[in-house]
């Protein structure tokens, strides 16, 4: 740390940022740069932290309540080797689900993301209102790692 407080190593980065956007379209450009701002451009999960947090972000607007003139809320957590991103919306009157899309279609693609690229998600609702969430991490084994059958010693 230098002087002022401030963290001046990656490796030691615990941070957290909230931003409350209004539910037009064009906030979802806000959400990703607040995610890219937020860990940086260097961070090694940044491609993924800012594409998932712009799917998650465009259904929050598309279908809720936010879109219809209420808010959504991003909250981005990160360090090192983690980032957590959750996006809250105004409210919808089903929970969010995943589509069935064609090999053409231009939308219906977040929530199999979120599922392709993080290594844990979920959705949890209150009160009709929804928060979809993801954490990506470095640490994680990835599930082709997991497959693969274990050395035999000799």
């Amino acid at each position: 740390m230098n002087g002022s407080g401030n963290v001046t190593t990656l490796d030691s980065i615990d941070t957290t940022r909230v931003a409350r956007l209004a539910g037009g379209r064009d906030q979802v450009v806000v959400a990703r740069r607040l995610v890219s701002a937020t860990i940086g451009r260097d961070h090694p999960l940044h491609d993924d932290s800012v594409l998932l947090t712009s799917e998650i972000a465009t259904n929050a607007v598309v279908h809720s309540r936010s879109g219809d003139g209420g808010v959504f809320t991003v909250t981005v957590w990160f360090s090192a080797d983690e980032v957590r991103v959750c996006v809250q919306d105004d409210g919808s009157p089903e929970p969010p689900c995943a589509r069935h899309t064609t090999a053409t279609a231009t939308n219906g693609r977040g929530l199999p993301l979120l599922d392709a690229l993080s290594d844990r998600w979920g959705i949890v609702r209150e009160g009709g209102r929804n928060k979809v969430w993801f954490e990506i991490s470095l640490t994680t084994t990835p599930p082709s790692a997991l497959a693969l059958p274990l050395p035999r010693s000799a």
